[in-house]
């Protein structure tokens, strides 16, 4: 694995989903390629009424967004890129989560734990959170950070020799 540092500065006007797409072609396309490799970027955001919510700022942003997504639906969107010497595939997938109203005392001690902070939307749907989801529509594992069974489909796409491949006891 190779992790790459893009800037996640999203552009005036952009929309949610151009945004993802964009950031994780960036992230595929700085990353280094070796011959017969693959290289997938990704990025997830959560999105509600239109305002993107990346990686909180600090404590007391992540209590904003908490706030904001407390008794409410939002979308879970994330951007995936692959890339080969000679192909390149972008996809999107949505996730739409509601979160069940939380006390000023629930968020402040999820705030506290520190979970939220490397989190976009401030939130590990698979950690401590998983107590606030109502509920979703949609992949899971898009919310956790990157839809396998997309990821798995584009990897077919793009290089056959992805069909190949069984699981292993």
């Amino acid at each position: 694995m190779r992790s790459v540092d893009v800037p996640e500065v999203r552009r005036p006007g952009e929309s949610a989903t151009d945004y993802v797409r964009r950031l994780s072609e960036a992230k595929a396309f700085a990353a280094p390629l070796g011959p017969g490799e693959v290289v997938l970027g990704a990025d997830t955001i959560v999105v509600i009424d239109g305002q993107v919510l990346e990686k909180p700022r600090d404590a007391a942003d992540a209590a904003r967004m908490l706030a904001l997504l407390s008794g409410r639906e939002h979308e879970v969107i994330t951007g995936i890129c692959l890339r080969t010497q000679a192909r390149k595939i972008v996809d999107v997938a949505t996730t739409r989560v509601r979160f069940v109203p939380l006390t000023d005392e629930e968020r402040d001690a999820y705030v506290a734990s520190g979970e939220p902070m490397d989190k976009a939307g401030a939130y590990a749907i698979q950690g401590l959170a998983s107590k606030f989801i109502d509920r979703i529509e949609g992949d899971y594992f898009n919310v956790v950070g990157l839809p396998v069974a997309l990821v798995y489909r584009l990897l077919q796409e793009i290089d056959g020799r992805m069909s190949s491949l069984r699981d292993r006891d």
